[in-house]
């Protein structure tokens, strides 16, 4: 590539589908170096890829396992040598583990925490040096509705709903760590979010309608609606908000 040192260094964890392609998208622009990263899913970030392009912003592509400690330094350190530097971390990687407490094991609890709350710490370490040096130095953690929303008639995944709980705590510790630093360290709690492919993010299709008696709003959420607050929460705009756990979910409570 060429001299990068200029560019507004961003990594955003899994962005070849859904919520972080959104993302993605929107933080692209001239001026601006991109990771794209996904566990295997090569083909959805050669989309993403050619999407951050054609708005003018430089992207590579890092594959690999937010599980793996030496891994999750790695892609920061890639991202950094590219692009001179990190400024924004978007950790938005996971998957939910939909198994109920009675279906549960030790073994699903742990691959779970794993890659949300342990692969964040480690690119939180090894982003810190980066992120105290950066003009306006941003991380934004991406949660989950199911941390705050316990009751009978809603989904309860506990081990998902511990791994984002565990997500929210770091980004909040991380807040204060950084805040003699002028960098801002929130976290989003998206709701019932529509994928691209119009079906439900995180929930089978045929409980659509009923999930919707709880939403003010009475509809699903889109990836582009979290974007957007991600996106606020990465720019210089919101250069006075830092330790919040921000909800888009349509009014649920």
């Amino acid at each position: 590539m060429a001299d990068n040192t200029k560019l507004r260094s961003i990594l955003v964890t899994g962005s070849g589908s859904g919520i972080g392609l959104a993302i993605a998208r929107r933080l692209a622009a001239p001026g601006v170096g991109m990771t794209i990263h996904a566990l295997t899913n090569r083909e959805g970030c050669e989309r993403t890829k050619r999407e951050v392009e054609a708005a003018g912003a430089e992207a590579q592509i890092v594959l690999g396992d937010l599980a793996d400690e030496a891994f999750a330094r790695e892609i920061v350190d890639r991202t950094a040598e590219a692009f001179g530097g990190l400024d924004v971390l978007v950790a938005n990687a996971g998957f939910p583990e939909l198994r109920i407490w009675e279906e549960l094991d030790r073994e699903a609890l742990e691959n779970v925490h794993k890659v949300v709350t342990l692969g964040f710490w480690e690119m939180a370490e090894a982003a810190m040096p980066h992120l105290k040096k950066a003009k306006d130095g941003r991380v934004v953690t991406i949660s989950t509705l199911n941390v705050h929303v316990h009751r009978h008639t809603y989904p309860i995944y506990p081990a998902s709903a511990a791994a984002k709980a565990g997500l929210e705590a770091l980004t909040k510790t991380l807040a204060m760590h950084l805040s003699p630093h002028g960098v801002c360290v929130n976290c989003v709690a998206p709701g019932i979010i529509e994928k691209d492919s119009d079906t439900i993010q995180f929930y089978d299709p045929k409980e659509y309608e009923p999930l919707l008696t709880h939403v003010p709003f009475g509809r699903l959420g889109t990836t582009d609606e979290v974007a957007a607050m991600v996106t606020f929460l990465a720019g210089p705009d919101a250069s006075y908000i830092t330790n919040q756990v921000i909800h888009v979910n349509g009014g649920i409570c």
